[in-house]
């Protein structure tokens, strides 16, 4: 008996959907009511479940797009009822002689976190695993974490690479067997340090994979993960290895490196290189995506702007970078004087430091300010707590320790919530000038840009100093013209005249 499955009626408006992925695949055995496929449409989400139990059969794959009506999938029934089998016993036949088995479910990872995914495994199936040893990364629109096993014994995997699972969905199963008990975990993992076996038998299921970090710097350098020997655990490719890979030769990489077909309806043969590449993007990208699209329909974003001598700063820095950072264990850089200068202005200011809530205005008496950091999955935003209370120095060694922590991918959920207000600087590559999108809820950001020596005009003379533009978007639903323009002329009363940050005036 087959049953046809077809897209539901989601939305009085909505007459097509995307399957924007399929939880099984063709021929899998499905249980009934188990999700199988996700559907989107341009307004949201939806879930299809199994309406029977039996053997799937696809119609369409992901990325098709389907009328409300039209086929997704079959699934031929089963003609004899099984019986249901709790996951136990299905691990003891994978695993004969298994004592017991240990159910691993997708851990809380912070509170607004409601599903992750697999990025990638460290172990294969049917691999020994022991206790707290990692297994899996998986991650979120807004962090990457590391799953470790619960249980020394035989790994059961039951969610593959980019699956995206629930909070407390099934992820995999440990089998403690006669073989491996928990108290023999030490003597493995003597074994396994001091054991000399063949370099070819140490590559397993992670051999020549990436993890997302260093996929990113091998795409920068335009290096093959194939083409790079990892030195991490099964062979897998660490940060390391692909920062210390170099590219191949031209005429050697021609000759391994097979031109995908393109589909130019006019080649030429000396027209070069012109194959694509598709790449998934990330949950973090996507919600970047969505959120910075929102902002821009939601809010009446403005952007004011204004220059700012930097020769004041630079001069204080080269006079006493030396000793301060001999006294502080830390770098005398340009964020402490902004973030400062950015807090003062704040509490003259403090509609823009504010953020609208339904039909309220909610008013923050204290700086948490946002910086905006570009880590290998994309821009995050750590926040410094109380900055209007910090000293240079605690402000230059919270903005190193978060942007180390960005960068290695370890921000916590915590570290990146909340916030009053942002400043980004884009001059660190190069940019002249821009207009940033404000950190919803935030109502105000600060794009800070390249300083560039110019031309300007003192007591009547002309003379060339290093001047740095500044932009200021602001919602301006909350923040008037008046207090937009005021904020930065007081950030360049501070800056030009870094003596009224210790004075306060």
């Amino acid at each position: 008996m087959s049953l046809e499955m077809k897209v539901p009626s989601v939305g009085e408006s909505i007459s097509e959907v995307t399957v924007s992925q399929w939880m099984k695949n063709d021929g899998d055995h499905v249980e009934m009511d188990e999700v199988i496929c996700e559907l989107e449409s341009d307004k949201a989400t939806f879930e299809v479940s199994a309406e029977v139990e039996g053997v799937l059969k696809l119609k369409v794959g992901a990325g098709d797009t389907v009328e409300i009506g039209g086929l997704l999938c079959v699934i031929e029934a089963s003609s004899e009822k099984k019986e249901a089998v709790p996951p136990e016993v299905k691990s003891e036949k994978v695993f004969s002689g298994a004592v017991k088995t240990i159910q691993m479910h997708v851990p809380a990872v912070g509170e607004s976190i409601n599903e992750v995914t697999i990025s990638n495994w460290a172990k294969a199936s049917g691999d020994i695993v022991i206790l707290d040893e990692v297994i899996a990364e998986i991650e979120s629109d807004k962090a990457t974490f590391e799953l470790t096993a619960e249980a020394t014994g035989k790994l059961e995997i039951l969610a593959a690479d980019g699956t995206t699972l629930e909070i407390g969905g099934l992820i995999c199963q440990i089998a403690v067997t006669d073989e491996v008990q928990p108290n023999t975990a030490e003597v493995i993992s003597s074994e396994s340090e001091h054991a000399t076996v063949p370099e070819a038998s140490n590559k397993g299921y992670a051999a020549g994979h990436a993890p997302p970090a260093a996929a990113k710097i091998l795409a920068e350098k335009g290096i093959l993960a194939a083409a790079v020997k990892g030195t991490g655990v099964g062979g897998r490719i660490t940060k390391e290895d692909a920062m210390n890979a170099q590219p191949q030769k031209a005429e050697s990489s021609s000759k391994k490196v097979e031109k995908p077909v393109t589909n130019d309806p006019m080649p030429h043969a000396d027209q070069g290189d012109r194959s694509e590449r598709r790449q998934k993007m990330s949950p973090l990208r996507k919600t970047v995506a969505k959120r910075l699209v929102s902002v821009k329909n939601e809010t009446a974003m403005l952007t004011t702007f204004n220059e700012v001598n930097m020769q004041p700063i630079m001069e204080l820095r080269k006079k006493y970078k030396e000793s301060f950072k001999a006294k502080y264990e830390v770098g005398l850089g340009f964020m402490s004087f902004f973030t400062k200068a950015c807090c003062v202005a704040l509490q003259d200011w403090p509609a823009v430091n504010a953020k609208i809530d339904g039909d309220e205005i909610i008013y923050s008496n204290f700086c948490d300010v946002s910086i905006a950091v570009s880590a290998p999955k994309g821009l995050v935003v750590p926040v410094i707590r109380n900055a209007e209370t910090m000293s240079f120095e605690q402000i230059e060694k919270e903005v190193v320790r978060l942007a180390t922590k960005a960068r290695e991918n370890k921000l916590s959920i915590p570290e990146m919530t909340g916030g009053t207000f942002t400043i980004t600087n884009g001059g660190i590559f190069g940019s002249m000038l821009s207009t940033p999108i404000i950190n919803a809820p935030q109502s105000a950001i600060l794009g800070m840009h390249n300083i560039v020596q110019r031309p300007v005009v003192e007591d009547g003379e002309i003379v060339v100093r290093p001047i740095m533009y500044v932009a200021l978007s602001y919602d301006h639903r909350i923040i008037d013209g008046r207090e937009s323009v005021s904020f930065l002329v007081r950030l360049k009363e501070l800056l030009e005249d870094p003596s009224r940050l210790l004075l306060g005036v």
